[in-house]
This record gives C-alpha cells, structure tokens and sequence, in this order.
C-alpha cells in the first residue's frame, strides 16, 4: 500500500498534537511503514506548511490608514490634554480654596490663642489679688483668733477673781450678821445689867 503526501501530513498533526516531535521515524512509525523518501519529501512541505502558520504576516499599513490613526493619535491626545488641563484648573482651584480655608484656620487659631493667653494673663492676676486678700484674711483671722484667746483668758480671770469677791462677800456678810447678833446680845445683856443696878440702888 502506498503511502500518500495527505497520510504523512496526517500522521505529522496527530504527533505534533499529542505533544512528541514528528521526525521521519516517528511518522514512518505511525503509519505503519512506507518509504523513507517518500516521507521525507511530505514531511519538507508539512514544515514549510507549519512554519508559515506560525509565522504572521507583517505588512506596512497603506498611507491612508497611518495617516488617520495620526489624526486619531492627535485627536486623542488633544482631548486628553484638554481633560488634563480642567482636571489641573480644578484641582488648583480647589488647591486654592482649601489654602485660603487652612489661612483662615490658622488666623482664627492664632487670634483665639491670643485671646485666651490676655485671659489666662487676667485670670493669673486676678488669682494674685485674690492669693493677697487671702493672706491678708487669714493674717487678720489669726489676729482676731489671738484676740479672742487674750479676751477668753481675761474672761476667765475676772470670773475666777468675781467668784472669789461673791465667796469673800458672802464671808463678810456672815461676819457682819454675826457681829450685829453679837452686838444685840451684849446690848440685851447690858440693858438688863442696867435695870439691876437702878434696882439695887
């Protein structure tokens, strides 16, 4: 049975699909036998075959065609530059806005710093005065609290010294009530020596 150009190229694709290399033993072996020649010869053109799938076809684009992707390459990168352009306008003026709001910030900042640093200045003085009036207070606290110590204990004194004249008052009183009794009695006594003596006489 002769081999065929259409068998050794059929033999040749089902080895190349299946992952081995088709050389002349390879195929010779798949179809069984047949001439080496004859699979020599079909096995050239299969290759020639091959590679020219493999290879793509390169060929200048005609003028017409470069010409308007010019235009197009033009016109996209006009557009795109033009859509830079707005982009970077906005961002600038956003740039801007947000810089004149951070200068705003940073004056209002800086004006309520000062604000509170003339506050804390009063404050401070304020508590000053207020520490001063306190040592004064406590100064004359302590003065009246000295005073009325010294009062308490002149207090005490003169309701020790008013104890002791009502004790010595009430002595003098009984010594007096005694002397007047003591004196009734020896008037008595004498009155009646008296009336004996006109008797006897």
């Amino acid at each position: 049975m002769a081999i065929s150009i259409e068998d050794v190229y059929s033999a040749a694709d089902r080895l190349s699909e299946s992952g081995q290399q088709p050389t002349l033993a390879a195929v010779r072996s798949a179809l069984g036998g047949g001439s080496f020649t004859t699979i020599s010869e079909a096995m050239k053109s299969w290759r020639a075959m091959q590679q020219a799938a493999a290879t793509p076809v390169r060929e200048a684009a005609p003028t017409a065609v470069m010409e308007r992707l010019n235009q197009l390459g033009a016109d996209v990168w006009a557009v795109a530059i033009s859509m830079a352009n707005d982009r970077l306008t906005k961002e600038r003026e956003a740039f801007e806005s947000a810089k004149a709001d951070m200068e705003l910030a940073h004056k209002e900042a800086a004006e309520l710093a000062d604000q509170m640093a003339a506050e804390l200045e009063s404050m401070r003085k304020q508590l000053e005065q207020q520490g001063t009036l306190l040592r004064s207070a406590q100064e004359a606290a302590q003065t009246t609290q000295a005073a009325l110590t010294e009062a308490q204990r002149r207090t005490d004194g003169l309701s020790e010294l008013l104890e002791r004249e009502r004790a010595l008052s009430k002595e003098m009183q009984a010594k007096a009530e005694k002397a007047i009794a003591d004196a009734a009695r020896l008037a008595g006594k004498l009155e009646v020596l008296e009336a004996q003596g006109c008797q006897g006489s």
